[in-house]
C-alpha cells in the first residue's frame, strides 16, 4: 500500500491575534522535517517572516498525526500602541506556510524559505489582519512610575486622527504672466506630516510616482536654447528629477536625474500651440515617462511615452521647484493658469482635476491677443503701403529743388485708398483715423519695432490729453486709442487701462478688465504693472490670491532690473524719493533750474563750494529735488570739482564715469589715476573703486581682496558684496573651491548697508531656504524684493511728475500720476493720494469710483513702512465713523496703538482721552505696548502712564499739548487730594459742633431743672432766653452744615469727569 506525504492546517479563527491555536495535521513516508511559516506583508515590505517553527517526526511514520501550535507574533503586530508599544504595524495580510520535507540523510538541514518549493507535501493559509485600534492592549507586567500611569491613562481611550494630508499640491492658483525674464515662481515642498503618506515618499526615492499638470497659454517659443517651465533645483544648485522646458522649435524638453549620478533628457515628437489654452500632462512611473497636451475642452492633442531601464533619483524635499524663469535659465513668454502636483501618485489624463477657474480672464486674454493681431498687422501693412509711396514719389521729385522742399516741409504722406474692406474699417476706425495722422517717415524700418512706435506715438497723444484741466472728463473716449496702443505692443498703455478699470477713474469699474490689462502689461514688461501684481498678491487685494511666491516672482524681476536702470542713463527715469504732500519743509526745498535753490546752489558752486558742486551734480545726474535728468551738466560739475577743489566724492564720482564712460569718453588710466587720489584721501568707496579695478580690467584677485577687506573694515557696503562674489565664483585667493556661505554673510553685510544686489540675493535665499543661514521665509524675500524694487527709476519717474504738478497746483494731473503710483504699492504715493483727496473731495467724488481717502489711508497702513499719520487717521475714521464706515472703538485703539509705537505722541495721547472718556483698553493691546496691567491697575495710573509716554516722545523742549495734559493731570490729582482731605477735615468739625450743641442743650435743661425745683415760679425772661439759646444753637448747627454741604456738592460725581467717577 503506497502513503503519500499529506499536511493540512485548521485554525478556528483566521486572524492575526497572538497565542492563535492552529491544527496541524500531517503525514510523513519517511523521516520528517514539518515546517511552519508565518509571512507578513504591510504598504512598505512584502514577505516580512514573522513566525518560525519545525520539528522532526522519525518514528511515526505512515501513521495520520495531529499537532496543536500557539501561534506567537511580534508585539507590534497583534497589540495597541501604548506606553511601551510607540509605533504598531499596520499589516496587509498574513499568510502561514506549512510543508514537510524528508529528512536528509547527512543531517544537515536547509532552510526552510528555500525548502518550501521542492517540499514533498505543502499547504498554506490566510490570516486577516487586524487594524491597530481594534486591537487589545499588552499587560507588560510591569509597574509604571505614578505619573507616567496617569499620563497614560489619560490618553489610553484616545483614538487618534491621521492628518488631513493630501499627496496633492496646488503650486499655482492664479494666472501668472511670464515675461520671459530670469525670474519665476519658487515652490518648496515640505515632509509629509502624515508618516504613512511620509515613508511612501522615502520609499519612491529611487522609483519616482508622480503627475504634474500645467495650463499655458503660449506666446511663443523659445528664442535660444531653452526656457524653464518646471524644474526641480538640489541643494548643490543642480537640476534634478523633474526637469521640463521648452525648445526653439516648441517641442518639450524633459530632463532626469539618475541615481549613478548623471543625467538623461529626452524630446517630444510634437510641439506646442501658440496662442491657445492647453494643459500639458505628464506623470512618471519608475522608469516610464507619458506626456500629454490636452485642450481647452480636454479632448487630448498629443500623446506619447518613453520608457527607460535606469533608475531615476527624485527626492521633491532636497531643493525647490521653479516655475518659469531663475538664475540660470530663462522662462518661456506665457501665461501660466492653475499648476496641480501630485507628489506620489500616477493619473491618467482622465482622471486629473485642474479646472480653469477664472474663465472670464482666460476668455478675455484669448480676445486681447486676436485683436492685437488684427492690429499689428493693419499698423504693419499701411506703414509699408506708405513707405513704398514715399519711395515712388522720391525717385520723380530729387531732380527737382522746389518738390524736394515741398516734400520736407510740406504735408506728410498718407493712404486715402483704403485696401482693407468696410467692416474692418468700422470695427478699427479709430486706429484708421490716427494712422493718417503719424508721420511714418521718421519711424523705424524694423516691422515689429514700428509697430510699437505707433502705439508709443498713440499712446504720447493720450497722456497729453489726460495732462490738461479736462483731461479726466474725457477718459471713455481715451480707452479705445489707450487700447489700440496696448496692442500695438506699447505696455505702459497697458498699466493705463488697468489702473483706470480697477479705480473707477472716469469709467465704471471692471475688475476683469483691470486683471486681464495688469496680466498684459507685467507679460510685456512693463515695469508698473509687475509691481502692481506684486503688490496685489502680497495683500491680497482687489480679488487677487494672496500668494507670497507668486508676489516674489514679481518683484524679483523689477528688483533685478532696478540695478541694471541705475547703471543706464537713458529713459524715463528719476530718483525715488520720500516727499509728503504735508511736510512743508520738504515742499519748500523743490526746486527748478530756474528755482531760488538751484540758482542758489549753482552760484556757490560756481565760486568753488565744493559741498555745492557735489550737491548740484547728484541732482542733475540722478533728477533730484525736481530738477530735470541731464547728465552731461552733471559730468561737467564733477569735472570741475574734481581738478578745482580737490574735494575726495567729487574725484571719485568724476573717476567712476571716466572708467564707465558714462556721458563722457571713456578714460581709463586718468580715472585710475582720480581713484587713488581719492583713496588716499581716505573715502571708502574710493579702496572699493581700487579694487573693483584690479578685479576688472587686470584680472588681479590678491589685490581686489586686499583693497576690498580695507574697504569692508572701513563701513563699506560695496566691498563686502565683492568680497561675497570672489567667494561665491571660487576665486578668492588662497581659498580653493566655491564658498556658498561665507559669500552669502557677505551679501547679507552688504544688504544691511543698503547695498541692491545684497538685498536682492538676500531675497532669493530666503525665498528658496536652501542655504544654512537663510531659513525659508517667503514673507521676508518678498518685503525685501519689494523694497529695492521701489527703487526703481522709471517710477520715480511717475512719481516726480506727480509731485511737480501738485507744485505747480495741477490737480487732475497730480491725481493722475499719484493714482498711477500708488497701485504700485508705494507708500508714499498712497498717503500722498489720500492727502489730495482730503484737499479736494470734490475732485475724488468726480473722478473716482471708490472711496479715495479710506481706500488709500487703508492700503498705506498696511505696508511695512507705514507712517505713524496714516494710523491716526484711520484711528480717527474708526473712532468717529467716516462716512459709510461704521464706528470701530477698538480697531480706533489699535491703530492709536500701533502710532504710538512708530513713536508719535498723539498716539498717546488719544488713547489717555479715550480712556477720559470712560472707555478701558483691551489688556491685549496694554501687552503690545508694554505696559504692566498689574503696576497699572487702575485708570489713574493708567492715564499718568500714557501721558508721561506722550510727553518724553514729544519735543521737551518746547511746551507741546502733551506736557501741558501731564501737568493738567497732576493738577487734578492734586486737587482731589486736597478736597477729600478737608472734607475729612469738615465732617469732623460738624460732629464736634453737634456734640457741642447737645451738650449746651444738656446742661442748660439740668440748670433749668434745678431752678424749678428751688423757685416754684419761673422768672419771665426764662422762656425767652431758653428760646435764645435753642435758636442760636440751632444757628450754629445750620452755620456748621453748610460749609458741609457746599463741600459735598463739590464731591458729587461729575458725569463729564471721568475721573472723578472712577
Amino acid at each position: 500500500m503506497d502513503y503519500v506525504d499529506f499536511i493540512h492546517l485548521d485554525i478556528l479563527e483566521k486572524k492575526v491575534l497572538n497565542n492563535s491555536e492552529v491544527s496541524v495535521q500531517y503525514l510523513c513516508s519517511k523521516p520528517c522535517i514539518i515546517n511552519l511559516e508565518a509571512v507578513a506583508s504591510s504598504e512598505f515590505r512584502t514577505g516580512v517572516p514573522v513566525y518560525r517553527k519545525r520539528w522532526k517526526d522519525e518514528k511515526n511514520l505512515y501513521i495520520s498525526r495531529s499537532r496543536q501550535i500557539h501561534l506567537k507574533f511580534p508585539s507590534v503586530m497583534v497589540y495597541r500602541d501604548d506606553y511601551i508599544i510607540r509605533k504598531s504595524i499596520i499589516v496587509h495580510s498574513v499568510i502561514l506556510y506549512a510543508w514537510i520535507s524528508h529528512k536528509s540523510v547527512s543531517g544537515c538541514d536547509a532552510e526552510q524559505s528555500e525548502d518550501y518549493q521542492d517540499a514533498v507535501a505543502k499547504n498554506y493559509t490566510f490570516l486577516e489582519a487586524v487594524p491597530p485600534f481594534e486591537r487589545p492592549y499588552k499587560d507588560h507586567r510591569v509597574c509604571l512610575q505614578w505619573g507616567a500611569d496617569y499620563l497614560w491613562m489619560l490618553q489610553a481611550n484616545r483614538i487618534p486622527q491621521c492628518p488631513h494630508e493630501s499627496d496633492g499640491v496646488q503650486i499655482l492658483n492664479f494666472i501668472y504672466a511670464s515675461s520671459g525674464e530670469k525670474t519665476g515662481i519658487v515652490k518648496k515642498f515640505e515632509q509629509f506630516e502624515n508618516r504613512e503618506l511620509e515613508t511612501v515618499r522615502r520609499h519612491q526615492i529611487d522609483y519616482p510616482m508622480f503627475t504634474v499638470s500645467i495650463w499655458l497659454y503660449l506666446l511663443h517659443h523659445c528664442e535660444k536654447d531653452l526656457c524653464g517651465i518646471l524644474y526641480f533645483i538640489d541643494p548643490k544648485e543642480m537640476y534634478s528629477t523633474p526637469a521640463v522646458f521648452l525648445n526653439e522649435e516648441g517641442y518639450v524638453h524633459i530632463q532626469m536625474h539618475l541615481m549613478r549620478g548623471d543625467d538623461l533628457a529626452v524630446k517630444t515628437s510634437f510641439s506646442l500651440p501658440l496662442k491657445q489654452w492647453f494643459r500639458l500632462d505628464l506623470s512618471f512611473k519608475g522608469g516610464q515617462i507619458e506626456v500629454s497636451s490636452v485642450g481647452k475642452n480636454l479632448k487630448r492633442h498629443h500623446h506619447q511615452s518613453f520608457t527607460f531601464r535606469e533608475d531615476f533619483y527624485y527626492d521633491d524635499t532636497a531643493g525647490y521647484f521653479v516655475l518659469g524663469g531663475s538664475g540660470y535659465v530663462n522662462g518661456i513668454e506665457a501665461f501660466f493658469g492653475p499648476v496641480k502636483y501630485h507628489r506620489l501618485n500616477v493619473l491618467e489624463t482622465e482622471q486629473i482635476s485642474n479646472p480653469l477657474h477664472d474663465k472670464e480672464t482666460v476668455e478675455q486674454i484669448e480676445l486681447y491677443y486676436e485683436r492685437s493681431m488684427d492690429i499689428q498687422e493693419i499698423v504693419y501693412e499701411y506703414s509699408y503701403i506708405v513707405r513704398q509711396g514715399e519711395k515712388a514719389q522720391k525717385n520723380c521729385y530729387y531732380e527737382n529743388y522746389y518738390l524736394k522742399l515741398i516734400h520736407r516741409y510740406g504735408e506728410k504722406s498718407k493712404c486715402d485708398a483704403f485696401t482693407w474692406g468696410k467692416e474692418l474699417r468700422e470695427e478699427y476706425h479709430t486706429l484708421f483715423k490716427l494712422l493718417q495722422e503719424i508721420d511714418f517717415s521718421a519711424l523705424d524700418e524694423d516691422a515689429s519695432d514700428a509697430v510699437t512706435e505707433v502705439g508709443q506715438r498713440i499712446f504720447e497723444k493720450v497722456a497729453k490729453g489726460l495732462s490738461s484741466a479736462d483731461g479726466l472728463s474725457n477718459m471713455g473716449a481715451f480707452v479705445p486709442l489707450l487700447v489700440d496702443s496696448s496692442c500695438c505692443g506699447y505696455h505702459k498703455a497697458s498699466y493705463f487701462l488697468a489702473v483706470v478699470f480697477e479705480t473707477g477713474l472716469g469709467v465704471p469699474v471692471d475688475c476683469t478688465k483691470g486683471r486681464l490689462y495688469s496680466l498684459v502689461g507685467a507679460q510685456g514688461n512693463e515695469r508698473l504693472s509687475v509691481m502692481n501684481l506684486g503688490y496685489k498678491h502680497y495683500q491680497g487685494i482687489n480679488n487677487y490670491l494672496l500668494d507670497l511666491e507668486l508676489s516674489y516672482a514679481y518683484y524679483s524681476n523689477i528688483a533685478i532690473k532696478t540695478s541694471l536702470d541705475q547703471h543706464t542713463i537713458k529713459g524715463e527715469q528719476a530718483f525715488v524719493e520720500t516727499i509728503r504732500l504735508m511736510d512743508d519743509e520738504l515742499l519748500k526745498a523743490q526746486t527748478k533750474e530756474n528755482g531760488d535753490v538751484f540758482m542758489w546752489l549753482k552760484h556757490e558752486a560756481t565760486r568753488g563750494n565744493a559741498a555745492a558742486q557735489q550737491r548740484l551734480a547728484q541732482m542733475l545726474f540722478w533728477g533730484q529735488q525736481g530738477v530735470t535728468k541731464n547728465p552731461e551738466a552733471a559730468i561737467e560739475w564733477y569735472a570741475k570739482g574734481a581738478i578745482e577743489t580737490e574735494d575726495p566724492v567729487l574725484i571719485y564720482d568724476y573717476a567712476i564715469v571716466l572708467f564707465k564712460g558714462q556721458g563722457v569718453k571713456k578714460n581709463t588710466k586718468l580715472a585710475l589715476e582720480l581713484m587713488k587720489k581719492a583713496a588716499a584721501k581716505g573715502l571708502p568707496q574710493a579702496v572699493n573703486g581700487l579694487g573693483w579695478y584690479y578685479h576688472n580690467f587686470k584680472r588681479d584677485y590678491r589685490k581686489a581682496a586686499e583693497h576690498w577687506l580695507i574697504a569692508e573694515e572701513l563701513g563699506n557696503p560695496d566691498a563686502s558684496y565683492n568680497l561675497g562674489v570672489l567667494y561665491l565664483d571660487g576665486i578668492y585667493p588662497g581659498v580653493p573651491g566655491r564658498n556658498q556661505t561665507v559669500a552669502a554673510r557677505y551679501f547679507y553685510k552688504a544688504a544691511q548697508g543698503g547695498h541692491i544686489e545684497g538685498t536682492v540675493r538676500c531675497s532669493l535665499y530666503y525665498i528658496t531656504g536652501n542655504m544654512e543661514d537663510f531659513p525659508r521665509d517667503p514673507e521676508k524675500a518678498v518685503i525685501w524684493a519689494k523694497h529695492i524694487a521701489e527703487k526703481n527709476g522709471y517710477l520715480g519717474h511717475v512719481i516726480r511728475k506727480a509731485l511737480n504738478a501738485y507744485l505747480e497746483l495741477s490737480w487732475h494731473e497730480a491725481l493722475l500720476h499719484y493714482i498711477l503710483a500708488a497701485e504700485t504699492g508705494i507708500e508714499v504715493s498712497q498717503s500722498n493720494l489720500a492727502h489730495i483727496c482730503e484737499e479736494r473731495p470734490d475732485l475724488a467724488r468726480k473722478y473716482l469710483a471708490s472711496d479715495c481717502v479710506w481706500r488709500y489711508y487703508n492700503f498705506s497702513i498696511s505696508q511695512v513702512n507705514a507712517p505713524s499719520f496714516a494710523y491716526l487717521k484711520m484711528g480717527d475714521f474708526y473712532y468717529y465713523g467716516y462716512q459709510n464706515q461704521s464706528k470701530d472703538l477698538e480697531l480706533s485703539m489699535r491703530m492709536y496703538a500701533q502710532a504710538a509705537l512708530e513713536g508719535d505722541s498723539q498716539g498717546f495721547f488719544n488713547l489717555a482721552l479715550v480712556i477720559e472718556e470712560g472707555n478701558s483698553i483691551p489688556s491685549y493691546i496694554l501687552d503690545h505696548l508694554d505696559i504692566d496691567q498689574a503696576l497699572h491697575s487702575s485708570n489713574i495710573s493708567l492715564l499718568q502712564e500714557l501721558y508721561y509716554r506722550c510727553w518724553n516722545n514729544s519735543n521737551q523742549e518746547s511746551i507741546s499739548p502733551c506736557s501741558l495734559a501731564l501737568l493738567y493731570f497732576y493738577v487734578r490729582v492734586f486737587w482731589n487730594n486736597i478736597l477729600q482731605s478737608t472734607l475729612i477735615y469738615f465732617m469732623g468739625t460738624f460732629l464736634l459742633s453737634i456734640l457741642v450743641a447737645f451738650a449746651v442743650q444738656y446742661s442748660q435743661s439740668l440748670s433749668a431743672h434745678n431752678s424749678s425745683e428751688t423757685r416754684t415760679e419761673p422768672s419771665s425772661d426764662e422762656p425767652s432766653s431758653s428760646g435764645s439759646s435753642s435758636e442760636d444753637a440751632t444757628r450754629l448747627v445750620q452755620q456748621e452744615e453748610s460749609p458741609f454741604s457746599s463741600n459735598l456738592a463739590q464731591q458729587e460725581p461729575n458725569p463729564q469727569n471721568p475721573l472723578v467717577t472712577t
